[in-house]
């Protein structure tokens, strides 16, 4: 049989082993705590000799198609979920890092994993090294005197920076380190981090995956031997993706191939319009040719993903006018979803950050994200130029 396609995968991957009663659809289990009647294979399941289901907090049938899904996605031979991204993330660095370790990163990441990197970690002794985002000597400098760990996020959230996986990758391993990657931005339909060396990648299912903006969720995919104590240390933990969410983002998943497919398609068009925009200082988009690594993103990624950024003359004003007169984005923290969303970065993705510390990561006050939803590109553009068109003119003349 020929390869299956990845909107083929997204609809039917993962699912068939967890139908029970002749349904189509993968059931919501929401029992707690699963009976034998049996001991000893109670006691087998238990130890994980025998595959079943012992209590919610371990595993759980929905949670767990969830997990074959995105693991047949990203094409990895593990996976483990979370009850959000960050969850995903700080339970992923809480495994692997412990006191004298170093870890090696990126400074713009989204704002909760830079507060790990920050605030929680440096507090355990561990070392930090954050290196300009984009600026590849200097993380292969830094990754060649030693780490434990490095974690890249690409694109970036916000500014939508690309790192070189594949390079970056062949640094850490030279020196043993666990290359982990962020792939919320650009999802499996258009990035496979594992393909290009990283040894495990992490999604705010919340975002893409989800697609509708109603269940939080997250997911580690990679090696067994690297996922299993990620998985550990969330069953102790107790991070635990809810079997209603998991569901959810099964079904928002079944419409990722597609949805990827006009979010990538209108993204690049809204971005290409606001280049025209005389209020529009910078855009940030992988796909535009003017992008620092648009020739990066082109080799590693099939398409550039639904979200963008761009900066407006007259800063956090422009914005407090702009994003109101907006009539078919939603004003919200979050992105990813069939709605076109919008927000400026100081009350979404880095609201955690002080003014001081967004600037230290190229952040302007007056930078909006944008999450380009499946709408129609005419009404999208349109909704745009109208927004503009309303802004007081004094505002443009005292930037």
């Amino acid at each position: 049989m020929k390869k299956t396609n990845m909107g083929t995968k997204a609809i039917w991957a993962g699912e068939k082993d967890s139908l029970a009663f002749g349904a189509t659809q993968v059931p919501v289990v929401h029992s707690v705590s699963f009976g034998y009647e049996d001991m000893d294979e109670w006691y087998e399941v238990a130890i994980g000799n025998k595959k079943g289901h012992i209590y919610g907090r371990n595993t759980n049938p929905t949670v767990e198609a969830f997990e074959e899904k995105i693991r047949i996605l990203e094409k990895a031979e593990h996976a483990t979920s979370f009850s959000t991204g960050m969850a995903a993330i700080s339970n992923t660095l809480g495994t692997y890092l412990f006191p004298g370790d170093r870890v090696v990163s990126i400074k713009d990441t989204y704002g909760g994993t830079n507060k790990i990197f920050t605030e929680f970690l440096p507090k355990q002794n561990v070392e930090v090294c954050l290196c300009d985002t984009g600026d590849h000597e200097a993380i292969e400098a830094e990754v060649a005197k030693g780490c434990k760990v490095l974690y890249l996020e690409t694109p970036t959230n916000p500014t939508v920076k690309i790192t070189d996986i594949e390079r970056m990758a062949k640094a850490g391993k030279a020196v043993g380190a666990i290359v982990i990657v962020d792939n919320t931005f650009a999802t499996p339909i258009n990035q496979n981090p594992l393909d290009l060396g990283a040894d495990l990648v992490i999604h705010s299912a919340t975002k893409f995956l989800g697609g509708h903006a109603d269940a939080l969720g997250g997911a580690l995919v990679g090696a067994k031997e690297l996922v299993e104590p990620v998985y550990h240390y969330r069953e102790i933990n107790g991070a635990t993706l809810d079997p209603m969410a998991a569901y959810l983002l099964l079904r928002g998943m079944k419409t990722l191939s597609l949805r990827i497919e006009r979010q990538n398609d209108n993204a690049m068009k809204v971005a290409e319009y606001l280049q025209t925009v005389d209020w529009v200082d910078d855009v940030f988009y992988p796909g535009l040719e003017t992008h620092t690594h648009h020739d990066i993103a082109k080799e590693q990624m099939s398409g550039f993903g639904g979200m963008l950024s761009f900066s407006v003359k007259g800063g956090v004003d422009t914005v407090r006018h702009l994003l109101p007169k907006l009539q078919f984005a939603n004003r919200a923290a979050n992105l990813g979803a069939v709605e076109t969303i919008v927000g400026p970065s100081r009350t979404t993705s880095h609201v955690e950050c002080t003014p001081e510390e967004r600037a230290a990561m190229g952040i302007p006050e007056g930078l909006i994200r944008y999450s380009a939803g499946i709408e129609d590109i005419e009404d999208l553009i349109g909704d745009l130029e109208q927004a503009f068109h309303a802004l007081p003119k004094e505002l443009y003349t005292n930037a």
